[in-house]
């Protein structure tokens, strides 16, 4: 008998490529191969057109204008182009700086994503003021909270819209009226939203956003900084110089058939969103309720209800975690961000609501998706029982010995 295909169930670190999106991307890894900028020849005109019409979807789909659009490699990059950039622009940053004057100051959530967390933390040793406002034991942060945090030094805040470990929601429109009342940037690392939710960046009041589009069923390796031109305007001055694409924000040559592969991915969430949603959170409880049942010591991490449909994040008490993860072979789960599995540190978006360090480290994460049926939920949920049981009589015995 062949044995049974794994279950994969760890869609917010990435999905699996919609074979209709491999199909959109397919001239353009064949015959339809030219450079967007070729502005002589009718092979960089096919390319620049596929890549405009794009761009147009794209910003149709989260409520902006195709000039606000930039093409990137993915969140990561553009997360660093609105902050860093941001303190670029502001003269923060180089030759005749003054990073103690004027708006110096930037607002973020400790339980941000590391390519938040880790630019800031760069852009703190070159003398920007960074603020980082805990969270709630269910992970939301209070708004008076943000609003006594800005003041008239700051020029940018930072807030996920949807957290990649525990899925909670962050009020978004509220923060981002707080911040257009002040004067203030707005950025949302929207990586986990865009394609799972509806994203609106004027009905938001959101300035600077950023998405992947791996996370959507879409290819690796390209994403969009939606970057307001609207007055207020987003003022940014790029990372790096050659070319002057994209607005001079991102020069480069365009990878077409990422970037098609992209507006196709969004394009079939958006069809799907609603029927979507639905399915995913009913299997979500179905796991959920079926854990709460027959382990009575687990707990939930993050807000019940104001989460992504898909994501479940439990904690099981006196399991050893790594032990759980590694006979957990035949899932595929997580045990906090993809991006930080090399950092032997606990989770520290789990911290942030409290967890100890022990029971942080005896947590996992489920991201169900687009290929998630019932009999995977009913057997990841099977297998999870077992191994916590196994792992909670071991830890028994251990203790028994002592």
């Amino acid at each position: 008998m062949a044995p049974r295909r794994p279950i994969y169930l760890d869609h917010h670190a990435t999905t699996p490529l919609d074979p209709r999106v491999l199909e959109a991307m397919m001239p353009f890894l064949t015959d339809d191969f030219g450079n967007a900028a070729s502005t002589t020849h009718v092979f960089g005109w096919r390319a620049e057109a596929a890549v405009e019409e794009s761009r147009e979807r794209i910003a149709s789909a989260i409520g902006a204008r195709p000039k606000d659009i930039v093409f990137t490699s993915g969140a990561t990059e553009s997360n660093n182009i609105a902050m860093i950039g941001a303190a670029r622009a502001a003269g923060l940053l180089g030759a005749g700086a003054t990073p103690r004057a004027g708006r110096n100051h930037m607002v973020t959530l400790v339980t941000e994503h590391r390519a938040v967390l880790d630019p800031l933390a760069w852009l703190e040793t070159q003398g920007v003021t960074i603020t980082r406002l805990g969270v709630d034991a269910e992970g939301l942060v209070d708004l008076q909270a943000v609003a006594d945090a800005i003041s008239e030094r700051t020029l940018l805040v930072s807030v996920m819209m949807a957290n990649n470990e525990i899925g909670v929601l962050q009020d978004i429109a509220g923060i981002g009226a707080l911040c257009r009342q002040r004067g203030v940037l707005f950025h949302s690392d929207a990586a986990q939203a865009v394609g799972r939710l509806p994203v609106d960046v004027e009905a938001l009041q959101v300035d600077l956003l950023s998405v992947s589009f791996h996370k959507m069923y879409g290819p690796k390796g390209v994403g969009v900084l939606y970057a307001r031109t609207r007055k207020p305007r987003a003022r940014l001055a790029p990372l790096f110089h050659g070319g002057g694409h994209e607005r001079g924000l991102r020069s480069g040559t365009l990878a077409v058939p990422l970037v098609v592969g992209g507006a196709a991915a969004l394009d079939l969430c958006l069809a799907e969103q609603e029927v979507e949603t639905k399915r995913l959170q009913d299997l979500r409880d179905r796991l959920w309720h079926r854990l709460e049942a027959e382990l009575p010591e687990v707990r939930l991490n993050g807000h019940r209800d104001r989460r992504l449909a898909g994501n479940l994040n439990v904690s099981f008490p006196g399991v050893d975690g790594a032990r759980l993860l590694l006979a957990l072979s035949d899932i595929a789960v997580s045990s906090g961000s993809a991006c930080s599995s090399a950092d032997p540190q606990p989770s520290h978006v789990l911290s942030a609501l409290g967890l100890s360090e022990a029971l942080s480290r005896a947590s996992l994460r489920f991201g169900l998706g687009r290929g998630t049926t019932p009999e995977d939920v009913d057997r990841a949920a099977e297998r999870l029982i077992e191994e916590v049981r196994k792992g909670e009589m071991q830890a028994a015995a251990g203790a028994g010995t002592e």
